[in-house]
C-alpha cells in the first residue's frame, strides 16, 4: 500500500482492489493500509510522547492482528466461492457431455438380449400355465424386489415423491399395467412372431391418439403415409396359404390394447416423468421413473388377477406343477420377470440418452430379432406371406419413425 500525505489520494492493490480516500492530514502523518476496509493512522514521530510509545505499539500490533485475521477471513470465504462455483460448473459440463458410443452400443445390446430372453422364458411359462394375467403379475412382483434392493442398499437413491406427484404417475401406471398385460397374453394365447408383428402397428394407434387426445399433435405427411405398408404388411402376414385369412382373434385383440396402452402412456407420461426428471430433489433418473410405474402397474395388475383367475388359480398352479415340475415353471417366471425389467431398465436409459426417435427405430429393428428367434426355439411356422407381411410392417414402422422427426426450427435472422 501507498500514501501521499500532501495530495488527498490514497491507493491499496490488495487483492487486486483499489481503495480511494480524501483526506487533509498533518505532514510527515504515517498511513497503515492492511486492507480495503481498514486504515491505520500514527502521527509523525515527533509529536509521540516518549512514555506513550511502547503504548501505541501495543495497539499498532494488536489492531495489525485484527486486520490479518479479517482479511484472511474476506481471502477464505472468496476462495471457497471460487471452489464451489469451478465445481457446479464442472458437474454441469459433465452432465450435458454426450454418452460415449461404448455405453450406447452396450445399452443397446442389453436391451436386445434382455428383450429376447424375456420373450423366450415368457413363452415357456404362459406355455407352463393357463394364467397369464398371474404370469404378468409375478414378472412385475420379481422388477419391485430388484428396486427395493437397490435402494435399501443404497446403490441407487430413493425417490422422494409427494402425494401430487405419485397420483401424476398413476394414469401412466395403469397403461403400463395394460401394455405389459396385453403383451403377456398375446404371447400366451398366440405365437409370440404374430404378437410382434400386430404390435408393429403401434404407430397406427399413436397416430390416432395424437390426434384424439388433447393437445393434439399432427405428424408430418410422410409419416401418415407410412401407416398404409404397416397396416398392409400385418394383412398380408394374416394371410395362410390355402386358408386365406387366418387370424388368433384372441391374440390380435390383446396385442392391440397392448398397442392402445403404448400410445395413451407415451401421450400422457411425456410431459409427467420430463417433469420429474428435472427435478434432482426427487431424485427420479430414468430407471427411478420406470420403477416406480412397476410398481404401480403391478398395484392395478393385482384386481386383474383376483377378478380373472383367482378362481382357477390354485387348480391351474396344481396342473402345471404336476405337469411340468415346480422347480421348472417358477424358474421361468422368475428369469421372465428378471428379463423383462432388466430389459426395460435398459430401454428407458438409452431413450434418455438418444432420445424417443432413435430409440423407436431401434425399438422396431429389435422386432426382427424376436421374430427370428422365437421362430427358431419354439419351432414357429414362417410361411411365405408370413416373411413378406412382417418385412413390409417392419419396414414401414422404421420409415415412420424416422418421418416422424421434425424438423428443429430454422434460426431467425437479423
Amino acid at each position: 500500500a501507498s500514501a501521499t500525505s500532501n495530495g488527498s489520494t490514497l491507493h491499496s492493490a490488495s487483492n487486486g482492489t483499489a481503495a480511494t480516500a480524501a483526506t487533509t492530514t498533518t505532514p510527515g502523518t504515517r498511513f497503515f493500509l492492511r486492507s480495503p476496509f481498514m486504515l491505520t493512522c500514527l502521527p509523525p514521530s515527533g509529536f509521540v510522547i516518549p512514555c506513550f510509545q511502547s503504548a501505541i505499539s501495543n495497539r499498532n500490533q494488536a489492531q495489525s492482528k485484527k486486520d490479518f485475521t479479517h482479511q484472511r477471513s474476506v481471502d477464505t470465504f472468496y476462495f471457497h466461492c471460487h471452489q464451489r462455483f469451478s465445481i457446479k460448473m464442472s458437474s454441469k459440463a459433465s452432465s450435458s457431455a454426450p454418452p460415449s458410443s461404448i455405453k450406447l452400443v452396450g445399452l443397446v445390446i442389453a436391451w436386445y438380449a434382455g428383450n429376447t430372453f424375456y420373450n423366450i422364458y415368457n413363452k415357456k411359462a404362459t406355455n407352463m400355465i393357463h394364467a397369464h394375467w398371474f404370469v404378468a403379475c409375478a414378472q412385475l412382483v420379481v422388477g419391485m424386489l430388484w428396486s427395493m434392493v437397490m435402494w435399501g442398499t443404497g446403490m441407487r437413491k430413493t425417490p422422494n415423491l409427494t402425494a401430487s406427484d405419485i397420483a401424476a404417475c398413476v394414469p401412466i401406471g395403469l397403461c403400463a399395467c395394460l401394455g405389459h398385460a396385453g403383451s403377456v397374453l398375446a404371447m400366451g394365447v398366440g405365437a409370440v412372431s404374430f404378437a410382434q408383428i400386430v404390435k408393429a402397428c403401434e404407430p397406427v394407434f399413436a397416430a390416432a391418439i395424437g390426434i384424439l387426445m388433447p393437445p393434439v399433435e399432427f405428424k408430418p405427411v410422410l409419416a401418415y403415409a407410412m401407416l398404409i405398408p404397416i397396416v398392409g404388411g400385418v394383412g398380408i402376414a394374416c394371410i395362410k396359404e390355402g386358408k386365406g385369412v387366418d387370424i388368433n382373434y384372441t391374440a390380435f385383440a390383446w396385442a392391440s390394447v397392448a398397442n392402445l396402452a403404448a400410445a395413451i402412456k407415451g401421450k400422457v407420461g411425456g410431459s409427467v416423468t420430463k417433469a420429474l426428471k428435472g427435478d434432482k430433489s426427487k431424485n427420479m433418473d430414468s430407471a427411478n421413473v420406470y420403477a416406480v410405474m412397476n410398481i404401480i402397474s403391478f398395484l392395478f395388475t393385482v384386481p386383474m388377477v383376483v377378478i380373472a383367475e383367482m378362481s382357477t388359480l390354485q387348480e391351474e398352479w396344481d396342473k402345471a406343477c404336476d405337469e411340468h415340475g415346480a422347480q421348472a415353471l417358477i424358474m421361468n417366471i422368475v428369469l421372465s420377470g428378471f428379463f423383462f425389467y432388466v430389459y426395460n431398465e435398459f430401454a428407458f436409459a438409452f431413450t434418455a440418452s438418444v432420445g424417443a426417435v432413435t430409440s423407436s427405430v431401434l425399438n422396431t429393428a429389435k422386432r426382427v430379432i424376436i421374430i427370428v428367434v422365437s421362430s427358431i426355439v419354439f419351432v414357429e411356422p414362417m410361411e411365405r406371406n408370413t416373411v413378406i407381411g412382417s418385412a413390409i410392417a417392419i419396414s414401414g414402422t422404421f420409415a415412420y419413425s424416422l418421418a416422424s422427426k421434425k424438423a428443429p426450427p430454422k434460426k431467425k435472422t437479423a
